[in-house]
């Protein structure tokens, strides 16, 4: 999602880059169970909770992406704008509120167990959730910035995760 996103800052956005950009969600959702997965002994109930949370949303937020990068993009804006302005426009709202809610519940677990490093878990908590509030928008340097700081986030929690395969999984005890 970064790699793409800083592309796209120079050239604008291209099928290429939408195409990357709509297949990123995918990864999401393996990363967040193996994530959950190395922090399951420290979150308790709030962040299974927030884990459930977080997949409903990616799943929601990961198709609606998917179908505004890869098949909409290709749309004139009058037909796009036609499309978006009724019960299509309502579902995508709907599946960024739950995947913004999923990503600041699901970083708030990261952040309070203490098991993943705070900087990723603390832009996991934040520029995911901004990613639902620049999807609609045009693209724009904040739009890019946002997609850039959310891929460099998750990219720094799986390459934590890969260093940390062959390691114990850690106990530690939430903070209240």
């Amino acid at each position: 999602m970064a790699g793409p996103a800083a592309v796209e800052l120079v050239t604008g956005e291209t099928a290429l880059t939408s195409l990357l950009l709509g297949l990123s969600p995918a990864l999401a959702v393996p990363l967040a169970v193996a994530l959950h997965a190395r922090q399951t002994a420290a979150v308790g109930g709030f962040g299974t909770a927030a884990h459930v949370v977080n997949l409903l949303g990616l799943g929601l937020f990961g198709g609606a992406a998917f179908s505004l990068n890869i098949a909409l993009f290709h749309l004139d804006d009058a037909v796009l704008g036609e499309l978006m302005g009724g019960p299509t426009g309502l579902v995508v709202l709907a599946s960024a509120l739950v995947f913004a809610l999923g990503s600041v519940l699901f970083g708030a677990s990261m952040v309070r167990a203490r098991v993943h490093p705070r900087v990723p878990a603390w832009g996991y908590t934040v520029a995911l959730p901004a990613l639902a509030v620049v999807a609609p928008l045009p693209d724009s340097p904040l739009s890019i910035a946002v997609h850039v700081l959310a891929g460099a986030s998750v990219v720094w929690l799986a390459a934590v995760l890969w260093a940390r395969a062959g390691e114990p999984e850690p106990v530690a005890v939430a903070v209240a």
